[in-house]
């Protein structure tokens, strides 16, 4: 079953998956990141190319023709044919389709009300279906 792990109160969503991805990226692992919507998509491919000076987070869009041998892809659609089913990166506020296709999942919820609001939702419907769950509070120790 996919774990999901919840990392709330994030104050700038985009910097943070950054992060993430060059962690995954380090252990080797492949990833997928949705976005809410085409805007957020081209802010995180920018963001992907210029977030470190010496880190290279190679990545297409999903639709892009070298998705199945790239090891980062970003999208904004659910229905989307995705390759790699290891780790997924949630920026949006939906819950993914293609949820149980991997193996883990990171939902990523900034402070913003709406944010937080969608993010509780999200987390009692997985709760209710028995996914494995956890939460990381940003800021906390």
């Amino acid at each position: 079953m996919t774990r999901i792990d919840f990392h709330t109160n994030v104050p700038d969503k985009i910097a943070y998956a950054c992060r993430l991805v060059r962690k995954a990226r380090s252990a080797q692992h492949k990833v997928v990141l949705m976005t809410e919507d085409s805007a957020q998509l081209a802010e995180l491919d920018e963001a992907m190319w210029t977030f470190s000076a010496t880190d290279f987070l190679p990545h297409v869009a999903a639709s892009d023709a070298l998705a199945t041998q790239t090891p980062v892809l970003l999208t904004d659609n659910d229905a989307a044919e995705l390759p790699h089913r290891e780790l997924l990166i949630n920026l949006s506020r939906r819950t993914p389709a293609t949820l149980d296709q991997f193996a883990r999942v990171i939902e990523i919820i900034s402070s913003d009300e709406e944010d937080a609001a969608a993010g509780r939702k999200r987390y009692s419907a997985y709760k209710q279906q028995a996914y494995p769950l956890t939460h990381f509070v940003t800021g906390k120790s």
